[in-house]
């Protein structure tokens, strides 16, 4: 039977995979999910992406869904004359919101985020470049911020403010990120990322507006700010997915403090059935080297074992020297560490109440599954809910969601141990529909003849939240 990788891999887009050639083995190389940054480049550019994607993953017969990473607000310093300066430990300098973009110099530069001055105070400290430039604020006069340098280096253009403990004001969705919305639900992406929302509220809004353009596309909050933190279940349940990003959430929080926040946060989503991304420099040496770190090996490792559904490359992928050897190398970890047994057992929900029928089935399959010996799990889906129930459970047993829609399809391949099939059983005579099933997974050479698989379904076959069956049949034949 074939090897299936649990965790899946989703990889960012960019300059290293705009041609036909380097996409392409970029899926090849295991590429579940593909996330288009709209932080850089034109609509026309993202367009553009997500054609050659779907003719790409059509071409090598493999689901590839589409992920929309929104920019969110740009809280960042404006340019300098020269491109950087140069700041020296003790030396003043000012951020000041009314400056020229494109005058800074070593005294002072602009900000892009004009309400800066409005939320931070004496003694607060701001971490710039992901931290590498310190600022201690010494007062705030109108729209400048007078700070001391408590960590200096070079400070180029455009780069990144955070306060350290969070409270930055902005709004998770800007016009620009509603504009992108807009498009990209036009494009029939599958998924859209939320950036620096605060609490379930920014979620709730980016709904609405999906919802207001015809999009059913799932919604993914990157958790990046300390009050995200604060407010994490109210998010998680928000939303259908959250991602651990962890460059401006280590910033925020601090470094020491992120490897706990993230098992809680993968932890905490799973428990409340939703899907979880670890994110932010998983293999961040590639983008040179052909080989990862030992760290980096056991970082993603280290995901995989405390249950995230997808590891993401960021940089890596999308501007790195060989970006198909990054996913390649990706997968090969998380295949090592699925092997150990941490990976594969699970007591999620043992002792709660379900309110749902096709729940309950998700979870009696699981648990069938986990304690009788079969090679496959095949679940008949209209929405794609029963292989997510079902993938809350660890389990080294491969789960296959059969669908006849695409847009369900595509959504399944971020969902850990599923893996989505091409079925339409309102095609088929009601008797045949078993026995249907059993033959693509067969077909597709996941399981052999003679094996046992389960299989869920609904009598009431087409229609959304009907599974109420569960059966053990054997591959060719019957128990």
């Amino acid at each position: 039977m074939t090897k299936l990788r649990r965790t899946k891999i989703v990889a960012t887009l960019g300059p290293a995979t705009d041609d036909k050639e380097s996409l392409e083995k970029l899926l090849r190389a295991g590429v579940d999910v593909v996330r288009l940054n709209f932080s850089h480049g034109t609509q026309d550019d993202q367009a553009k992406r997500v054609k050659a994607v779907r003719e790409c993953s059509a071409h090598i017969g493999r689901e590839v869904a589409i992920l929309a990473d929104l920019q969110g607000p740009k809280i960042r310093i404006a340019k300098f004359k020269r491109g950087s300066v140069e700041l020296k430990v003790g030396n003043e300098f000012i951020l000041d919101a009314d400056l020229a973009s494109d005058a800074g110099d070593e005294n002072q530069v602009g900000i892009d985020y004009k309400t800066l001055p409005r939320d931070v105070s004496a003694d607060d400290r701001l971490l710039l470049d992901d931290g590498r430039i310190v600022f201690v604020i010494k007062q705030v006069k109108g729209n400048k911020i007078i700070c001391r340098v408590e960590v200096g280096g070079t400070l180029s253009n455009n780069k990144g403010i955070n306060r350290e403990g969070g409270g930055l004001t902005a709004p998770a969705l800007t016009d620009k990120d509603k504009a992108d919305l807009i498009f990209a639900a036009k494009l029939e992406v599958d998924y859209f990322a939320i950036s620096f929302p605060r609490h379930a509220q920014d979620i709730h809004e980016a709904r609405e507006l999906l919802q207001a353009a015809g999009s059913n596309a799932g919604i993914i909050a990157k958790i990046e700010r300390t009050e995200a933190v604060d407010n994490i279940d109210e998010i998680i349940l928000a939303s259908d997915a959250v991602m651990v990003a962890r460059g401006d959430l280590g910033v925020e929080i601090g470094y020491a403090e992120l490897p706990a926040v993230q098992k809680n946060i993968i932890h905490k989503a799973r428990g409340f059935d939703r899907i979880v991304i670890t994110a932010t420099q998983m293999l961040e040496s590639m983008i040179h080297n052909v080989l990862p770190t030992r760290a980096e090996v056991s970082d993603v490792a280290n995901a995989v074992l405390d249950g995230t559904d997808a590891v993401m490359l960021s940089a890596e992928s999308a501007t790195g020297a060989h970006p198909d050897k990054v996913v390649a190398t990706a997968a090969e970890i998380c295949l090592g560490a699925e092997k150990q047994r941490i990976a594969q057992t699970s007591r999620h929900r043992v002792e709660c109440q379900f309110e749902r029928v096709d729940e309950a089935v998700a979870m009696a399959a699981m648990y069938t599954a986990n304690h009788i010996d079969v090679s496959a799990i095949i679940a008949l889906t209209e929405s794609g809910s029963t292989p997510l129930w079902m993938s809350r459970i660890r389990s080294g047993i491969p789960i296959f969601g059969l669908s006849r829609h695409a847009a369900t399809r595509r959504k399944m391949t971020l969902y850990r141990g599923v893996y989505p099939l091409g079925f339409d059983a309102t095609a088929l005579e009601r008797g045949a529909i078993n026995r249907s099933a059993v033959e693509v997974v067969h077909t597709s050479g996941f399981v052999n003849e003679g094996d046992l698989v389960i299989l869920t379904k609904g009598d009431a076959v087409g229609v959304h939240g009907r599974t109420n069956a569960m059966k053990i049949l054997k591959v060719g034949g019957v128990v």
